[in-house]
């Protein structure tokens, strides 16, 4: 009986990871796709972000960008983390076609996540159901979002209608001037597709510590390297959770003094591994104060703290505690390693903007959600219990239901793309594959699709990165409306731009374009007659030695 149990339990197990693992490979290809035509399908609530993410992708397959840098800021080294793509980049490169290098390697990542949630949460509190309820939680956030959407759609007969054919977030704030967050539905992690491996990896790794807590001996040298290499590669595929890995570290080095001094070698070596990648990065050109206590707290006391976090934790507010109090000692120790994320992320801004923190705060949330999952197990326990279990499910898991929905019903936006674009075909066969484009329009600009670096992109990214946009906003303004040809020429040579690619000045939203003065003082190598784009070559024109 027991050996035909163990095979049962397997074989259930075994159903869980394929369903999560159909349903990480359907919310990618829900969000981004190549058309049967070639051309590029993008989830309208994805579009923005992969205006950021295709160039970048198209810069390692299409173009040449080595050393890295920031493919819509063209110039200084790459700020943003960049080796997911990177690798996306080579896959497209050998042959393999853009979405299906993209979705696979996200949907393998949030897989991962998916697998080390439920791994995690089984082996700490050694119950499958925490794990199976973290994984539910995670994927269906319990804020209380969900008290905007009835302000919208009031309770009636027709509410279960009113979600599934909902197309909006119920809130997503600050964005929209609500207090709960854009970032606990999915949307983060298809729009920003490297999120879910570096998530994942830092789960690994505070899975590890756990584990070799209780059997510090099994940790040998051979392991210390290997989780150091580990760590110390993580600026470049995600600088953040790079930070965070470090706090874990460290609270680790109190928490776990067993393991202390292999704890110090592991961080020793994992600094000497990521300071080259530090240096090479540099540091932010945008000047932003590092202690900012509260996050994005309003008015920030300690009523409307508290209130903040109520709404967008939720009955969770509630449960963390209770799961902490019902937990060993052992697993209260664990719940530090994800505490220090909270604490930290709200009191320090780690990037331009503030909201970036959020990655803090995800992290979180999924170590607190194995301490919910922990307390609705112990209460299922009882039979009283069993009624206030169902019913914080459902209350943790509401908003994130209502949220899904946005994200099926949504629609795609579509972009011709090479080789049918006629634009980004002539760039990719007719330019250096490590040209710079000084460019009149920020958002999936040829010249980006063909994977040449532009002088601005959208500057929302570039801001966000590090980057000071708004000085080069400034001068890409001044160089489309030039006041000389020796001023115009005297910036493209020292910014090392080789091409001029303009649209059409009567259909441009972003920029004035003095079009006459570059059709009088450079040579057109190209004009798309259907949308009017045109390219000019900077030299032989601009021979600085001739100015």
């Amino acid at each position: 009986m027991g050996f035909l149990k163990k095979i049962d339990i397997t074989w259930i197990e075994t159903l869980i990871f394929i369903l999560f693992f159909f349903f990480s490979l359907a919310l990618m290809w829900k969000t981004f796709r190549i058309s049967p035509e070639g051309d590029l399908e993008i989830a309208t609530k994805a579009w923005s972000d992969f205006s950021a993410t295709i160039p970048l992708i198209r810069s390692f397959s299409l173009g040449n960008n080595f050393p890295p840098q920031y493919p819509i800021f063209a110039g200084p080294p790459i700020r943003y983390h960049f080796i997911f793509f990177l690798i996306v980049g080579l896959l497209e490169k050998i042959g393999i076609r853009l979405d299906f290098a993209l979705n696979t390697l996200s949907s393998l990542a949030f897989f991962s996540l998916l697998t080390l949630i439920y791994i995690t949460g089984k082996r700490v509190f050694k119950n499958r159901a925490v794990g199976l309820i973290s994984v539910l939680l995670f994927l269906f956030n319990g804020s209380f979002g969900f008290l905007e959407f009835f302000k919208k759609y009031p309770l009636s007969s027709k509410t279960m209608i009113d979600i599934l054919q909902n197309t909006q977030f119920s809130t997503f704030g600050p964005y929209d001037g609500k207090v709960v967050s854009a970032f606990w539905s999915l949307n983060i992690f298809t729009n920003q597709r490297h999120l879910a491996f570096a998530y994942a990896s830092f789960l690994l790794l505070a899975y590890l510590i756990f584990h070799y807590s209780n059997k510090p001996k099994e940790l040998n040298y051979k392991k210390i390297l290997l989780i150091a290499i580990f760590i110390g590669t993580f600026p470049f595929i995600h600088l953040a959770v790079f930070g965070m890995m470090g706090l874990s570290l460290i609270v680790s080095l109190f928490i776990y003094p067993k393991i202390g001094k292999k704890i110090i070698i592991i961080g020793f070596i994992a600094i000497c591994l990521a300071t080259p990648q530090l240096l090479y990065m540099g540091s932010s050109q945008n000047e932003s104060h590092f202690f900012v206590p509260g996050y994005l707290v309003e008015n920030l006391t300690l009523t409307n703290f508290i209130i903040y976090w109520l709404y967008n934790f939720g009955l969770g507010t509630i449960f963390i505690p209770i799961g902490y109090f019902l937990a060993n000692k052992n697993q209260r120790k664990f719940f530090l390693i994800f505490l220090i994320l909270f604490i930290f992320g709200n009191l320090f801004r780690v990037s331009s903007e503030m909201s970036a923190n959020h990655k803090f705060f995800n992290l979180f949330i999924i170590g607190a959600n194995f301490f919910i999952a922990n307390a609705i197990v112990k209460f299922w326990k009882y039979h009283s219990g069993k009624v206030v279990s169902v019913f914080s499910i459902i209350f943790l898991t509401f908003t994130g239901v209502i949220d899904f929905f946005p994200i099926v019903n949504d629609t795609v936006i579509t972009i011709k793309d090479y080789p049918n674009n006629l634009t980004v075909n002539y760039i990719v066969s007719n330019t250096p594959k490590n040209s710079v484009f000084l460019n009149s329009s920020y958002i999936f600009n040829p010249a980006s699709l063909a994977g040449r670096k532009i002088f601005l992109g959208w500057p929302y990214f570039s801001w966000s990165a590090g980057y000071d946009t708004t000085s080069r906003d400034t001068e890409l303004r001044s160089m489309l409306t030039p006041k000389s040809f020796s001023y115009l020429c005297t910036k493209l040579v020292n910014y090392k731009i080789d091409y001029i690619i303009l649209d059409d000045p009567l259909a441009n939203n972003d920029f004035q374009i003095d079009s006459r003065f570059f059709d009088t003082n450079f040579k057109t190598v190209f004009t798309d007659r259907s949308s009017m784009i045109k390219i000019y070559k900077v030299l032989p024109t601009c021979n600085l030695p001739l100015l």
